[in-house]
């Protein structure tokens, strides 16, 4: 039961009110969801749009740019992967003026890699020094479905050693068939805690090479050794890359090889 006061039409007023009072909570709430849902459609909007826009490009690696010829001097082919990437541009720098320095446009990966685009990266043109090198991504480990630096516990050589021995000897013949002056690199060592390669893994597989180098008569530029010797001064920690002091220093034993290597008037040139 409840109490009437006043007139009717004042308890009418009275109870009418009290009912938009009620109302008033249940009609914010469903404004807050609406606004709410408008947000979310907005940031969905705009995260879509930021996913269609390109990402900016990143700047190409200087070792990569084409190089032309200047017709007056000898030209040089540098063949390996990404340590060789990294020495290639001071490599060019210091003899430039002496040598057109080139180099295939891609990391040039194990033996198997090389053996299948050999042909492609020599072209046409005579060279006068090439100066090579595989093995670091021959002996890393890959998984059982290919996946790349596997656990060398459970994984297994992306190239075995005899298989190395077989393309390096392939390519070997096809480097001498160029006429060019032929120098093999040798690997560069396995720092520990390198992830999927194996401490000592280089000289197993540059004792290998060792023998395919003195069967073609290429003689070897041992850049194992002298990276061993400076190991902490010259390499990043747990990792096969070197710093890039390092590459530069890498890249003077480069050009005293080919140097040594370049006809007569190159050489006097320097």
């Amino acid at each position: 039961m409840f109490k009437m006061y006043g007139s009717p039409h004042s308890y009418v007023c009275v109870h009418q009110e009290k009912e938009i009072h009620m109302r008033r909570p249940i009609l914010t709430v469903a404004s807050m969801l609406v606004v709410l849902t408008i947000a979310a459609v907005a940031i969905g909007q705009e995260e879509a749009q930021q996913k269609k826009q390109p990402r900016p490009k990143r700047k190409p690696n200087p070792a990569m740019q084409p190089v032309k010829d200047d017709p007056s001097l000898p030209r040089v082919l540098l063949i390996g992967d990404s340590i060789s990437i990294g020495y290639t541009v001071p490599v060019r720098e210091m003899l430039k003026g002496k040598a057109n320095v080139h180099r295939p446009l891609t990391n040039c990966g194990p033996t198997t890699n090389g053996v299948r685009n050999l042909d492609v990266w020599l072209g046409e043109k005579k060279w006068d020094v090439i100066h090579f090198n595989f093995g670091l991504h021959d002996l890393k480990y890959m998984g059982p479905n290919g996946e790349n630096l596997y656990d060398p516990e459970k994984g297994h050589h992306q190239v075995s050693p005899k298989e190395y021995q077989l393309n390096l000897d392939s390519i070997a013949r096809r480097l001498k068939k160029t006429g060019a002056k032929v120098i093999w690199r040798n690997t560069t060592p396995v720092p520990p805690g390198s992830k999927g390669r194996v401490v000592g893994d280089s000289k197993k597989y540059n004792d290998i090479a060792a023998k395919v180098m003195q069967k073609h008569g290429i003689p070897t530029q041992d850049m194992f050794t002298f990276s061993s010797n400076q190991m902490d001064e010259l390499m990043l920690k747990a990792n096969v890359h070197f710093t890039r002091d390092g590459s530069k220093k890498l890249a003077d034993t480069v050009v005293e090889q080919i140097m040594a290597a370049l006809p007569k008037e190159a050489e006097t040139a320097r």
